[in-house]
């Protein structure tokens, strides 16, 4: 994703020099790497989820091709990424043991269960799925209608669990420039939808975490044409009734990173709270698969 502006962009190169471009901006504090990832696998790419171990050791990774990998992440003395070790990508499957039908299977947001229970959540038939292991077979968690008239191109991009156990999720779309996107919220069973998050110009979200302060962390990222992407990150303060306490935590320029749609907050050896993030090369040449790393510089 964003599917239908990358098709408008009929002359890819371009945006791929239009990255290459960004080189000499300044990064935005914090920056700690970003890595090239690649790997010999024909279900390799299209990232759009990610979640890291506790530690910043390991992660499972969730394409919007319905594929997941888990993989290894080596790092220097200094925290940063200097080789990452995957198993083969996987598909995921539906109830049984065959993999989900193919336009059922663009998974988005990831959020994984203290449990190890990992929950999946889809944009082209929105709903959420339950696995009790990743490569596992999956349960339907309730389906509320309102689900079913979410843009089907733009539905449950992001996915997040709460320190409780609670599920929160939001569509990549709001249906209108003006109109905020609606947060929803699963536990004791339910779906409902307590606030929203306002829309802000040409920002859309893409995934969302809970971090170790217990904030939630939302990835917003916006396409500028030829130029490429740029990307954000708030965080708030969550009640049973509202997101408060709104905190610009991170803000790219434009081209400085490719398509950032995954997002995972943890805290590292130091203490400092650290964000990964994944972008989606949409299967495309002239984009990169990169894990991209920044520590919250409060």
């Amino acid at each position: 994703m964003p599917k239908r502006p990358l098709r408008a962009l009929t002359a890819g190169v371009f945006l791929g020099l239009g990255l290459q471009g960004s080189a000499s901006q300044t990064l935005p504090p914090g920056f700690i790497s970003a890595f090239s990832w690649q790997m010999d696998d024909d279900l390799f790419g299209g990232f759009s989820a990610i979640e890291l171990t506790d530690d910043g050791l390991s992660f499972v990774a969730v394409s919007d091709r319905g594929a997941f990998t888990r993989a290894t992440i080596l790092r220097d003395g200094n925290g940063h990424i200097t080789d990452i070790v995957a198993d083969p990508a996987n598909l995921l499957r539906g109830k049984g043991e065959e993999p989900l039908e193919k336009r059922r299977n663009d998974s988005e947001g990831l959020a994984i269960a203290t449990d190890g229970t990992a929950y999946v959540s889809f944009e082209g038939v929105a709903r959420v799925l339950r696995y009790a292991a990743i490569d596992g077979p999956a349960t339907n968690l309730p389906t509320p209608p309102e689900f079913a008239r979410l843009q089907r191109n733009s539905a449950l991009e992001a996915l997040a669990i709460g320190p409780d156990g609670t599920l929160y999720t939001l569509p990549e779309r709001s249906g209108e420039m003006t109109r905020p996107f609606p947060v929803w919220r699963f536990r004791n069973g339910a779906w409902d939808q307590p606030f929203a998050l306002r829309r802000d110009g040409g920002y859309l979200p893409v995934a969302a975490d809970f971090g170790p302060d217990s904030r939630f962390y939302l990835l917003e990222r916006e396409l500028h044409g030829f130029a490429g992407f740029s990307s954000r990150v708030r965080s708030f303060a969550v009640s049973d009734t509202t997101l408060s306490d709104e905190r610009t935590e991170l803000e790219t320029g434009i081209g400085q990173h490719d398509n950032l749609e995954g997002l995972s907050v943890w805290q590292d050896g130091t203490g400092a709270i650290r964000l990964t993030m994944v972008s989606d090369d949409n299967f495309k040449f002239f984009q990169t698969t990169e894990i991209v790393e920044y520590s919250l510089t409060r």
